[in-house]
């Protein structure tokens, strides 16, 4: 069994054991068809997260005194949002070959400000569908334990209902990692839109481990019992490219789904994406020539010999982001460096690096675990732990990840420790301010030139970025 078979049992494993806990969007606001068969518009729906156990004392009955939040999207704009329900009725669904192929997208944008004269009375949008987090809370054996009412209240900035402003905006897909949802890549969604950017997250059908989608159905995790091998794996990839596809023909194409669709600029297009959604926003860069950048927060990347990475991509950027447990700086080769484990260490990032060209980027992020590029530990900051939980086990503030072996998907477990032994140290706060910055700095270079010197050296104000290569 070669490295990255050993890598991809030990994602599956984690996958396939559920888990996981994370919280879903709302589909059960009322809807409008805006195009027949293939579009439905939720105008009042939720954001959400991924949410490991916590390492917080407090009891579960007084999170609700203490409200969660997200911490404020740093921008000048307002930040709106709409929900689409988009149905692709060319292809069939690849773990339900019966169905057509269906996502969930919520988009968000820069908004008029409540005051101004013609904004829409709108209201703050709802972080999560307490349904799905029940759902996600029982397959941790945590429902009643913790309150998914309380963690569907979490604040963020988003409004529904509110008018987008005019001009033209730089366009932001987002692809969550396997079993965890869009709602994951919320904070990071909201900091594009508040800085004048449309930020587009997805749900792919069947790929989180509780979806509700519009009609009041709950979607789950049929692709964690259905991925076995790495070539299911790398399948799961090219459907995602062609899921991000059809998602920026639906908002940028001659039909578009969203009512905005005209403040796009279609000349700047980027991806980004978690695990296995990171794996897919790099793959895109070979599968759609409009999009220009593709950032991979800590994902195994598909297997470089297939024609996802063909010819290093020139003229595309690509920041690979991750946690120095997982991608740290390849030995002589390629290998896994002194003192790594080679059933840890993830080598698809070393191997990709050899075909990429400028520009190009990896980072590595000091004290971070798989899940400290999303919500989740901003969220697990705030929630008390299980009953019986040990200060261990309840973590430092970044909840407990998997380490390089759950580069592929999954979400937050509650194990001490990842298996590779270590334990985050970033607090959930400082792990969502470093992904901000350096994703949004490699972004806005990437599609405006402007210059990022953040991205050239090591920083004074996050010492724990380590620049691999350029």
């Amino acid at each position: 069994m070669t490295v990255r078979d050993r890598l991809m049992t030990a994602v599956l494993a984690v996958v396939a054991t559920a888990t996981v806990l994370v919280v879903g969007p709302s589909a059960t606001a009322a809807t409008s068809t805006t195009s027949p068969t293939t579009t439905t518009v939720v105008p009042a729906t939720a954001t959400t997260t991924g949410i490991p156990a916590a390492r917080s004392a407090r009891s579960a009955s007084s999170t609700a005194a203490a409200r969660l939040a997200l911490p404020p999207a740093t921008g000048t704009f307002a930040v709106g949002r709409d929900t689409l329900h988009l149905v692709d009725t060319a292809r069939r669904d690849p773990w339900e070959p019966t169905r057509p192929r269906e996502l969930m997208v919520d988009v968000y944008y820069p908004a008029a400000t409540p005051a101004s004269p013609g904004a829409g009375r709108g209201g703050p949008a709802r972080y999560a569908d307490p349904a799905e987090i029940r759902l996600y809370l029982a397959s941790l054996g945590l429902d009643g334990v913790l309150s998914a009412t309380d963690i569907a209240a979490t604040t963020i900035a988003s409004r529904t209902g509110v008018r987008p402003l005019g001009g033209r905006h730089p366009l932001v897909l987002l692809s969550p990692g396997l079993g965890v949802g869009r709602r994951s890549l919320t904070g990071l969604a909201e900091q594009f839109a508040s800085r004048g950017y449309v930020a587009a997250t997805v749900d792919h059908a069947y790929e989180s481990v509780g979806t509700l989608f519009t009609g009041d159905r709950m979607l789950t995790c049929v692709a964690c019992d259905r991925l076995r091998d790495v070539s299911d794996f790398d399948a799961a990839v090219r459907s995602r490219t062609v899921d991000l596809s059809f998602v920026l023909d639906r908002l940028i194409g001659p039909r578009p789904a969203w009512r905005a669709s005209a403040t796009i600029d279609a000349t700047r297009i980027a991806a980004v994406g978690h695990s296995l959604g990171g794996a897919a926003a790099v793959a895109l860069l070979a599968h759609d020539p409009r999009v220009r950048a593709g950032v991979d927060l800590d994902g195994t990347l598909a297997d470089p010999a297939t024609p996802l990475v063909p010819a290093g991509l020139p003229g595309r950027a690509v920041l690979l982001l991750g946690a120095t447990p997982d991608h740290p700086a390849p030995g002589p080769g390629g290998q896994a460096p002194p003192g790594t484990s080679p059933d840890d260490y993830d080598p698809t990032w070393a191997q990709a690096w050899s075909l990429l060209r400028t520009p190009r980027l990896w980072l590595d992020v000091d004290g971070a675990d798989h899940f400290s590029f999303t919500d989740d530990p901003v969220i697990a900051d705030q929630l008390p732990p299980p009953p019986g939980a040990t200060a261990s086990a309840a973590g430092t503030g970044a909840g407990s990840g998997t380490g390089a072996g759950s580069t592929g998907g999954g979400g937050p477990t509650s194990n001490p420790a990842p298996p590779d032994g270590v334990a985050p140290t970033l607090s959930g706060a400082r792990a969502l301010a470093i992904t901000r910055v350096y994703v949004e700095a490699f972004v806005t270079r990437a599609l405006t030139g402007r210059s990022a010197p953040i991205l050239d050296a090591p920083s004074r104000t996050y010492p724990e970025v380590r620049i691999i290569g350029h």
